[in-house]
């Protein structure tokens, strides 16, 4: 089944459907010299810059140095030499700080397209020169003690997906920079009704981790043109490693938009919170004209039996993650994020395209960097790929792997209804059947002899080695909001019935032992009108409208309440399967209910036993207590101290969770 629903732009689509490309034999690239420990990073100081660029095919390669990042002539050019393996280098004695330079290969007896280079780090107005740059001076004040927040394990996080523009747009978020890097990370912005919004309102809501849509150069956003409405996700990688300039104050000068990047960073640091980078090294936005291919033609990508691209992406090709210098330019990527950027985590678009060893090696090279590091990814891919499935990063082959996690279909779809289908209804919104694959999700998709696989709705085994390597959600960026979805899937609901279904959805995310991964806005009935797909659609759809949290204060602090349950009680945030199979028992209960025991002060909580009852009837469900038991949540209320005491027989307020504790 097809587990994502963006889609690339019916542009780039015809533009596939109507280029012409030989058939390529794939065989070749197994001849190709793969110098695996070669430096292939431009390579600045005052005396020197030293230019380098792998292409075995090339018959000759050319540095040109220009004075801006768009217009003119290169003012010169140096060719680069041949050496080893498939290497060209050349040295120039001056000092280029700030000289912009395009390589050119001939191959087959013509010049390709000039490129910056796939190892660029810092580009022109839209990305088409790299500039040489001293990286140090980008750097703000205090960078060097700069260190993102203590992770012991990645389920006691709490993920916020945003975008860059979403979050400051709209007039409501008070930002003086509204859609820039800088804006996110702006201190004091209130709404019409004071309250606080952006970085102030995610301290407020106590997320721990800000995910944000690719931020790096992509394709889509004209950069000489933002005085006119534009808008894209960015799943349309251009250079892999450089910020995206349209989220800058001004995407012209190179180093500002990383000066820009850095300052966002440590802006969120600085205030408690990591940064989460979406990265798309699946697929690029350009096939045929793509920096890939203007140094080594073909090599970069996976090809069908019949020597066409492949597209298990559905945007016109798929990178070769399993090629030697491929995996070498995606591993050595992250890792300049990570050492550059201070980057808390990544995020892997379509992860299942990657191969196993790849993601295995990637994540074991960002763990030295900063074992705090969280790397999760979607564990499928959008079409079929030549690369077999024992040797993907499937969802199904995730416990292959020591430091990945994957998102939670299962869960997903379990609690609001399939993704595919607007009628769909699932656990919280009535659905008959789905309270196994709500209990396979709140234990972590981790092996648990109470948990009957064969009930599942989408998975046959377990998954998980480790609780935290499934991501729980309910919704993300892609498909309709939570809201929005509810509100297709029962058309009949009162406005009072839909709210009840949202926070339902969430808290079983929020007590569940995986990962938890909430869509900014959730915690105000964000809305998109609707839409499914919102990637090139106007800020009017995609926006936050902050005013929504004085709408729905109450829905606010339910999400705020939850979350300090959470972070309170590490009882929810087992870190091992071996804990989840000795502290968490699934109650006996009828159908439309879910109820289990997290037992004998788990993960050493201060509560000595936990009891959690989720019910999605419209109507109250009657439990026998055995014992005396604190109230810590009840319908809309949390109570961290207990509200009362109560044993016997309770009712389960309607489609609400009831969380009971003994000291």
């Amino acid at each position: 089944m097809r587990q994502r629903t963006f889609f690339c732009s019916v542009l780039l689509a015809l533009l596939m459907a109507f280029s012409f490309h030989v058939p390529v034999n794939a065989q070749k690239f197994e001849q190709y010299p793969t110098p695996t420990d070669a430096n292939l990073w431009t390579e600045y100081s005052p005396q020197q810059t030293t230019f380098r660029l792998w292409s075995p095919v090339a018959e000759q390669v050319l540095v040109n140095l220009y004075d801006k990042g768009q217009g003119g002539r290169p003012k010169q050019k140096f060719p680069l030499q041949k050496g080893e393996k498939g290497l060209w280098q050349a040295t120039v004695q001056k000092d280029l700080n700030g000289v912009y330079y395009t390589f050119q290969v001939k191959t087959g007896g013509k010049w390709l397209a000039e490129t910056p280079g796939i190892y660029a780090t810092a580009v022109g107005v839209n990305g088409q020169r790299a500039m040489v740059l001293d990286m140090a001076s980008t750097n703000p004040a205090g960078w060097a003690r700069d260190k993102g927040p203590e992770v012991k394990s990645p389920n006691d996080a709490v993920i916020w997906e945003a975008h860059v523009r979403d979050l400051t747009s709209h007039p409501s978020s008070g930002s003086s920079q509204p859609g820039k890097f800088l804006g996110l990370v702006e201190a004091g912005t209130r709404n019409s009704h004071g309250q606080a919004t952006g970085i102030d309102h995610l301290q407020e809501l106590g997320v721990t981790h800000i995910h944000l849509l690719p931020a790096f150069d992509h394709r889509s956003i004209d950069e000489t043109a933002l005085d006119k409405p534009q808008f894209n996700w960015g799943y349309d990688p251009q250079n892999y490693n450089v910020p995206e300039g349209s989220y800058s104050s001004d995407p012209y000068r190179a180093e500002v938009r990383i000066k820009e990047f850095k300052q966002m960073v440590k802006g969120f640091h600085d205030r408690g919170l990591g940064v989460i980078l979406d990265v798309v090294y699946n697929h690029t936005g350009l096939t045929q004209g793509s920096n890939f291919n203007l140094e080594v033609p073909d090599y970069y990508y996976r090809q069908t039996a019949d020597g066409q691209y492949s597209d298990a992406s559905a945007c016109g090709n798929e990178t070769a993650s399993e090629r030697a210098m491929v995996r070498k330019f995606m591993v050595e990527s992250c890792k300049f994020w990570a050492k550059e950027y201070h980057l808390d985590g990544f995020r892997f678009d379509l992860m299942a395209i990657h191969d196993l060893e790849t993601m295995h090696q990637l994540s074991a090279e960002l763990r030295k960097i900063n074992p705090n590091l969280i790397i999760y990814g979607e564990g499928w891919t959008a079409g079929a790929s030549p690369l077999p499935d024992a040797q993907k990063a499937l969802k199904a082959n995730t416990h292959q792997l020591a430091h990945v996690a994957a998102f939670s279909d299962d869960l997903r779809d379990a609690i609001k209804g399939s993704v595919f289908d607007d009628k769909s209804t699932g656990f919280v919104s009535g659905a008959h059947g789905t309270e196994e694959s709500v209990r396979f999700g709140v234990a972590g998709s981790v092996p648990l002899p109470q948990v009957d696989i064969s009930r599942v709705n989408y998975s046959k085994a377990f998954w998980a080695r480790e609780p935290w390597q499934a991501v729980n959600y309910v919704s993300c960026h892609d498909n309709l909001t939570l809201f929005d979805k509810l509100k297709a899937s029962r058309p009949d609901a009162s406005p009072a019935l839909l709210k009840k279904m949202h926070l339902l959805s969430n808290a079983i995310v929020l007590t569940g032992q995986g990962t938890p991964f909430l869509h900014a806005g959730v915690e105000m009935l964000r809305t998109k009108n609707g839409e499914h797909n919102s990637y090139n659609k106007p800020d009017a759809v995609n926006q936050i409208n902050w005013n929504w949290k004085a709408e729905h204060q109450d829905v606010f602090t339910y999400y705020q309440q939850l979350i300090a349950l959470r972070q309170a009680h590490p009882a929810f945030r087992m870190p091992t399967a071996a804990q989840v199979n000795q502290h968490l028992e699934f109650l006996k209960t009828r159908s439309g209910l879910v109820g289990f025991r997290l037992k004998d002060h788990a993960h050493g909580d201060t509560w000595k036993n936990i009891l959690v009852y989720y019910n999605g009837h419209e109507h109250a469900a009657q439990i026998t207590l055995d014992g005396t038991w604190e109230v810590a949540a009840e319908g809309k209320t949390i109570d961290l101290n207990g509200s009362r005491k109560v044993s016997g027989h309770l009712a389960v307020p309607p489609v609400s969770m009831l969380v009971l504790f003994q000291r």
